[in-house]
């Protein structure tokens, strides 16, 4: 395709969707990635022909390494990445799981770091490029009952700033979004109708602010950025 390339990683019915839809939009081939290839088969349908399914476990260096090698090769290399991958068991420290800690971690911070990395390897020949991160207001405190989140989130959060400090003077913006407060979906159906009309994030609110950091001039470049509903208390 003789378009501008995004590619979305960790692809679901709600935000991935949302940005993907958005960068179709815009004018772009959008390679959107998932663990299972059926279910975003399925969802892509419903996104326009631009939007192309494609399965990588975020947390395996080769499988990632290995879909960026495909993308490339089926659109061509990235102008826009963004890691929306990420997964989340509660539960309070002295009973988590380490297995569960550990996935937790992988997807959410490991997957971040592989990444940024492959964007990062393919955005430095042409000198310019946009990678931007999903972060949530875990990334910023641990509450009680949320270290599954709290701990890859931070981290995803200094991986971040890290490369933002190591490619902006490349030519490369790297920036790092928290997403303060629920994303209206139907796991929150109930909560926006006690809530009321906006009261939640709306995925392609969310979506519009991503494209514009993409858009952004380089002299007036954001490294983080919050979002948050009108209603939220912060």
């Amino acid at each position: 395709m003789d378009k501008p390339v995004a590619i979305i990683v960790g692809v679901g019915p709600g935000l991935g969707a949302a940005l993907a839809s958005r960068c179709a939009a815009e004018g772009m081939a959008v390679a959107a990635v998932a663990r299972d290839f059926d279910r975003i088969a399925a969802l892509t349908k419903k996104l326009g022909k631009t939007v192309i399914p494609y399965a990588a476990d975020a947390a395996d260096p080769r499988s990632i390494k290995a879909i960026f090698r495909r993308i490339s090769a089926d659109l061509g290399e990235p102008e826009l990445v963004v890691f929306n991958a990420g997964t989340f068991e509660p539960g309070e420290v002295l009973d988590i799981n380490p297995d569960d800690f550990e996935r937790c971690w992988k997807i959410g911070c490991l997957g971040g770091f592989l990444v940024g990395q492959e964007a990062a390897r393919q955005m430095l020949s042409r000198g310019s490029g946009t990678i931007i991160f999903t972060g949530a207001t875990a990334a910023l405190r641990g509450s009680k009952g949320f270290a599954n989140l709290a701990v890859p989130k931070f981290g995803l959060r200094a991986l971040a700033q890290c490369l933002a400090r190591e490619l902006g003077p490349k030519g490369i913006h790297v920036a790092h979004v928290i997403i303060d407060g629920q994303i209206d979906s139907e796991r929150y159906a109930e909560l926006a109708k006690d809530r009321g009309p906006d009261a939640l994030l709306k995925p392609k609110g969310i979506a519009e602010a991503y494209m514009s950091l993409h858009r952004q001039e380089r002299s007036a470049w954001t490294q983080e950025m919050d979002l948050r509903p009108w209603v939220e208390k912060f």
